[in-house]
């Protein structure tokens, strides 16, 4: 989003501070349909991170003022973290009622913002003291990398340099952030997982219980096959024992003629 210190259209001089600090700048909220869908995956999964830690903000596009008394001073972040102020719904950010400015911002970067993300909204970032400022190019066409991450050192940003996986670590977040399909990917190395968003997690989860009484009827049906395997060799253990004990009877009933026929032969000699 655009910074408006230059612009001269916003009120200056309302009636109420509703009026002074407006909510909105009638500007939309990302460049296209592409941004606007990663963007919002983005705020989502960031949330569901840190819904646990009630003290972290994690907001999009909020108008965020940072000189008390001037309406014109003020950035509309794509999305920014800020830790300590608590989860609570606002219309804007305003730096001095909050106390603090954001602790993370990123931009999604495009034709007609990235010349500003790289200089006056970095240099406006650094007086803000925000220590962490990321870039992000989903068309991969306007930055010299996809993702850039810039690192405030005595008020002045210096780039993060890509890890190993080629991710950018955002310390103050904790969080790498990664480029996977064209699209982000943020890795917690904390946790040792991808983030997912909440709809994402209850689609896995869907999944691996699906998987998991799949592989339960599987189980099911192995052990029926099985039981099915020893029914029919006991079966045929007992037909064969049967048939062995008929034989037995048979050979004594024959040991038994023999016997007999011997005693009448012996008798008549």
């Amino acid at each position: 989003m655009d910074t408006y210190a230059n612009r001269h259209n916003m009120p200056y001089a309302p009636t109420d501070t509703a009026d002074l600090y407006p909510d909105t700048d009638g500007e939309p909220m990302a460049a296209s349909d592409f941004h606007l869908e990663i963007l919002i995956w983005l705020l989502q999964t960031l949330k569901a991170h840190f819904a646990q830690r009630p003290d972290v903000y994690v907001s999009g596009d909020i108008l965020t003022y940072y000189t008390e008394g001037d309406p014109r001073a003020v950035v509309a972040p794509d999305v920014l973290v800020s830790f300590g102020i608590g989860q609570k719904q606002r219309h804007t950010y305003k730096v001095w009622e909050e106390g603090k400015g954001p602790d993370f911002v990123m931009e999604f970067s495009s034709k007609t913002t990235y010349q500003n993300d790289l200089t006056d909204k970095m240099d406006l970032y650094a007086t803000l003291g925000i220590p962490n400022y990321l870039l992000y190019d989903a068309e991969a066409l306007y930055l010299p990398s996809p993702l850039m991450g810039f690192q405030l050192v005595d008020g002045v940003y210096i780039p993060i340099p890509p890890g190993v996986d080629s991710g950018i670590h955002s310390d103050i977040l904790g969080l790498d952030f990664h480029i996977r399909e064209r699209r982000l990917g943020i890795y917690d190395p904390v946790g040792e997982q991808w983030l997912q968003t909440p709809a994402e997690t209850a689609e896995a989860r869907a999944e691996t219980a699906e998987a998991h009484a799949e592989e339960q009827a599987t189980r099911a049906e192995t052990a029926k096959a099985r039981a099915e395997q020893e029914a029919t060799r006991a079966e045929t253990a007992e037909a064969h024992a049967e048939r062995e004990a008929i034989a037995r009877q048979q050979a004594e009933e024959e040991v038994k003629r023999l016997r007999e026929q011997l005693a009448r032969a012996q008798a008549h000699s």
